[in-house]
C-alpha cells in the first residue's frame, strides 16, 4: 500500500501544489457548531438526524437508526443550532449528487443557479441567493463569496467538486462581514472537504450514461509519519460527447471534457499546532455551448460555421497555522489562486465574441484570533484581512456583421485591507445576542482601451485610452443577531445587518465619463423559526427576509446586445423561505423545501438604451422554487429516490422581454448497497423537458437562448477498500 501511494504522490504533485485544510475552523459559536455538527436538519444521528439512513461518505452504510432523543435533548440541540446557516451533510452531498457549487440549488430552494457560459464564458455562471443576483465577469467582484477549504473562490467559475472528497457545504443566506475575511453582501457558500488522516483509505467511483457520459472519482489517503503527518490526494474525471447537431457540417458538437484534482499534506507536530498545505487545480476543456436562437424550433440543431469552445484552468495553493493555545485560538490562511480562460462565442447570424486570454491572479492573508472551545457564554472573534486581485481581459473583440469590429483591453488592480470582529453574548439562557464591525478599504486602479479593429488589423480608438485610473473607498459594516429559546421545541432567530460592495471602473465603459461606478450599500432583516416535532421524526423551518439596497451595481447591455457600462441603480427583494423534513416509516424519508422571492429594480433606467426598467423583476432569480424528494432504504440494502425540483417565472434580461415559464425537473436514482461498494441507475430530467438556463438579445434581432440539459441516464458504482 506505501509503495504504491508513493508512486501516487510523486504523479500526483508534478502538477498538484498542496491547499488549505479546514483541520480547525476559527469561527465564532455559530461557525463551530458548523464544523461539529450538522444544523437541524443535518443533526448527526445521535441526536436529531432524520437523514441518517443516507449514505456515508462512501455512499455504502446503511443503517437506519430512529431519532429517539428526549424533550431535554431536543432543548439543547435547539440551542445550538447555528443560526441562519444551512448545511449539506456528507449523506446529503451523496444522496443529490452535488458536484458543483450550482448543485447546492437541489437543496436549498432560495439558491438558484443557471448554468451559463456567458459567451462561452464559465466565469459568468449565475447565481442567486435571496433576491441578488451575482454579477457577470466584467465586474470582478462577487456578491456571494465562495470557499474551498477555507480559499476564497473567484468569480463563482464551475470548478469541479467530486462528491466523495466533500465533508460539508455550508451557505449563509445574509451578508457576511465579521466571520471570515471576505465580506460579501450577499452570502457566502463554503465547500469543505474531507481531511488527510492517519487511516489508509482509497475510495474509487465511475459511473457511464447517455451521450458517452462518463465520470471516474478517485481519492488516497495515508499517513506519512504516524499520528503526525498525512497525505490525501483525489480526483475527478467527467466527460461527455455532444448531443448539438450541426446541420452546416452534419456533425454533433457540444463535447466536454473537464479534470479536477487536490492534494493535501497535514502536519500536527504537537497537540497545539495543525499546519496544512493544499491545493486545488481544474481544467476544463469544452466544445460549444447548447445555444440557439430565442425562437428555435429544435432546441439541440443549429446551423452555424464557427464553433465555440471554451478553455479554462486553474490552481490554487494555499497555508493553513492553527494554533490551541491558553485562553484563544489563532489561524493564519495564506493563498495563491490563478486562473486563465479563452473562449469563443459564435452567434446564429455570423456574430461572434472572443478573449484570446483572461488572467486572474489573486493573494489573500487572513489572520484570526478567537476565543477557546470551552467558552461559553461569551464568545469573541477578531480578525484581519489583505487580498491583492489582478485582473487581465486581453484582446476581447465583438465582431457583428454590418458593424466595425471592437477591441476591449482590460487590466485592474485591486487592493483590499479589512480588520472583522464579533461577540456572541448570553444574558440569560434562553436568549444569545450577537453583534459584529467590519473596516473594509478597498484601491483600485485601471489601463484599459476601446477600439475600432481596422480592416488591416490597426486600431483606431473609440474612446482615449484609460492608463493607471484610481477609485479608493472605505466603510464600516456593522451586524445585530438575536435567538431566542420559546419552547423545548422552538427557536426563533432575527438577524439585521449591513451589506456593501465598493465602487470600481469599469474596462468594458464605452466612455470616459462611465468609467466609474460607485459603491453599493444595502440593509438586510431576516427573522425566522426552526422547530423539531414528533420526538425527533419531524423538522421544520420558516423564514422571511427583506432587502433595501442603494447604488446596486447592474452591468447593461447596449442596443446591439453588448455588455457595457455598469449603472447603479435601487432594488427592494423580499421572500419567505420554507423547509420539512419528515420520518414517516422506518427507512423512508420525504423532504420538502419552498422559496418566494419578489425582487424589483427601483428608479432604473438603461443609461445605454433611456428605457425605464423600473418595477422590472431582477433577471435569472425565479420568483418561486421549490424541491420534493422522497427516498426509501431496504435493511437488505435496495435504495430508491425520486426528486421534483420546480422554479417559477424567471425573466433573463433586465427589460423582462426574454423569460422562461414555470417548469419542474424529475431525477430518479435506484440502486443496490452492500458493505464496501454500491451500484445505481439514474436519470436527470426524467422526462426530457426542455427549458432556458439563460437568454439575451445577441445577436441582434434573433437573440440567444441557452438550453438546460435534455434527458442523461446511466449507471453508476462507488467502492471503499
Amino acid at each position: 500500500m506505501k509503495q504504491f501511494f508513493f508512486t501516487a504522490i510523486i504523479s500526483v504533485f508534478c502538477f498538484v501544489l498542496p491547499q488549505p485544510s479546514n483541520a480547525q475552523e476559527n469561527l465564532i459559536e455559530k461557525q463551530n457548531n458548523l464544523d461539529k455538527k450538522e444544523n437541524l436538519v443535518t443533526e448527526k444521528t445521535e441526536n436529531i438526524n432524520l437523514d441518517t439512513s443516507q449514505l456515508n461518505i462512501t455512499g455504502l452504510e446503511t443503517a437506519d437508526i430512529k431519532p429517539t432523543v428526549t424533550a431535554q435533548k431536543l432543548s439543547q440541540e435547539l440551542q445550538d443550532i447555528p443560526l441562519y446557516w444551512t448545511v449539506i451533510s456528507e449523506p446529503e452531498i451523496q444522496e443529490f449528487l452535488i458536484n458543483y457549487l450550482g448543485d447546492i440549488a437541489k437543496k436549498i430552494a432560495r439558491y438558484n443557479y443557471s448554468p451559463k457560459y456567458e459567451r462561452g464564458n464559465e466565469l459568468g455562471n449565475y447565481i442567486t441567493m435571496q433576491g441578488l443576483k451575482n454579477p457577470i465577469f466584467l465586474t470582478p467582484l462577487d456578491r456571494a463569496a465562495f470557499y474551498i477549504d477555507d480559499i476564497p473562490v473567484d468569480y463563482n467559475n464551475l470548478f469541479i467538486l467530486s462528491s466523495p472528497e466533500l465533508d460539508r457545504i455550508q451557505v449563509l443566506g445574509i451578508p457576511q462581514s465579521s466571520l471570515v475575511g471576505k465580506n460579501s453582501s450577499g452570502g457566502i457558500v463554503k465547500a469543505i472537504s474531507r481531511q488527510a488522516s492517519s487511516e489508509p483509505e482509497v475510495i474509487a467511483g465511475a459511473s457511464y450514461g447517455k451521450y458517452n457520459s462518463r465520470e471516474l472519482q478517485f481519492s488516497l489517503n495515508d499517513a506519512l509519519v504516524e499520528d503526525k503527518l498525512a497525505l490525501r490526494i483525489a480526483g475527478v474525471y467527467q466527460g461527455r460527447n455532444g448531443f448539438i447537431q450541426n446541420t452546416a457540417t452534419d456533425e454533433k458538437i457540444g463535447e466536454k471534457a473537464q479534470f479536477a484534482a487536490r492534494g493535501q499534506l497535514l502536519w500536527t507536530p504537537t497537540s497545539d499546532w495543525t499546519i496544512s498545505f493544499n491545493s486545488f487545480n481544474s481544467f476544463i476543456n469544452d466544445g460549444h455551448p447548447p445555444f440557439n436562437k430565442l425562437d428555435a424550433s429544435e432546441a439541440f440543431e443549429v446551423d452555424i460555421n464557427t464553433e465555440g469552445y471554451n478553455n479554462y484552468n486553474t490552481n490554487t495553493q494555499a497555508l493553513k497555522v492553527g494554533y490551541q493555545g491558553k485562553g484563544f485560538r489563532a489561524t493564519s490562511i495564506t493563498a495563491r489562486r490563478f486562473s486563465q480562460q479563452e473562449f469563443l462565442f459564435p452567434g446564429t447570424t455570423g456574430a461572434t465574441q472572443t478573449i484570446d486570454d483572461l488572467k486572474l491572479k489573486l493573494w489573500t492573508q487572513e489572520l484570526r484570533f478567537q476565543s477557546p472551545e470551552t467558552a461559553k457564554n461569551f464568545q469573541w472573534l477578531l480578525g484581519a484581512y489583505y487580498e491583492s486581485q489582478n485582473y487581465i481581459v486581453d484582446n476581447a473583440q465583438v465582431d457583428i456583421p454590418g458593424l466595425p469590429k471592437v477591441r476591449r483591453f482590460g487590466d485592474d488592480y485591486r487592493k483590499t485591507y479589512a480588520l472583522f470582529g464579533q461577540v456572541d453574548y448570553k444574558p440569560m439562557e434562553p436568549l444569545t445576542l450577537s453583534a459584529g464591525l467590519r473596516y473594509e478599504s478597498s484601491n483600485s486602479s485601471l489601463d484599459s482601451t476601446y477600439d475600432f479593429v481596422n480592416p488591416d488589423g490597426s486600431l483606431s480608438p473609440i474612446r482615449p485610452d484609460v492608463e493607471d485610473e484610481k477609485v479608493s473607498d472605505e466603510e464600516f459594516i456593522p451586524s445585530f443577531g438575536l435567538k431566542y429559546q420559546l419552547s423545548p421545541n422552538l427557536i426563533g432567530y432575527a438577524n439585521i445587518a449591513k451589506g456593501y460592495r465598493p465602487g470600481g471602473l469599469n474596462y468594458g465603459a464605452d466612455t470616459e465619463d462611465t468609467l466609474l461606478f460607485k459603491e453599493e450599500k444595502a440593509w438586510n432583516y431576516v427573522v425566522g423559526l426552526q422547530s423539531v416535532w414528533l420526538n425527533g421524526y419531524l423538522l421544520a423551518g420558516l423564514s422571511l427576509f427583506h432587502k433595501d439596497i442603494h447604488d446596486y451595481q447592474v452591468l447593461q447591455f447596449d442596443e446591439n446586445g453588448v455588455l457595457g457600462d455598469i449603472n447603479n441603480i435601487d432594488l427592494k427583494a423580499t421572500g419567505v423561505q420554507f423547509q420539512l423534513v419528515g420520518k414517516p416509516a422506518p427507512g423512508l424519508d420525504l423532504i420538502a423545501s419552498a422559496g418566494y422571492t419578489n425582487s424589483k429594480y427601483k428608479n432604473y433606467i438603461n443609461t445605454e438604451t433611456g428605457i425605464d426598467l423600473s418595477d422590472n423583476q431582477v433577471p435569472f432569480l425565479p420568483q418561486f422554487t421549490y424541491n420534493l424528494a422522497a427516498q426509501y432504504r431496504t435493511p437488505g440494502g435496495l435504495y430508491a429516490r425520486a426528486e421534483l425540483r420546480g422554479y417559477g417565472l424567471t425573466y433573463f434580461d433586465d427589460d423582462n422581454t426574454i423569460k422562461q415559464e414555470p417548469y419542474a425537473l424529475v431525477n430518479a436514482r435506484i440502486g443496490y448497497e452492500a458493505e464496501t461498494y454500491g451500484i445505481y441507475l439514474y436519470a436527470n430530467n426524467l422526462f426530457d423537458t426542455r427549458y432556458l438556463t439563460s437568454g439575451y438579445l445577441f445577436p441582434v434581432p434573433d437573440g440567444t437562448a441557452e438550453f438546460g440539459d435534455p434527458v442523461i441516464y446511466g449507471i453508476q458504482m462507488k467502492a471503499k477498500f
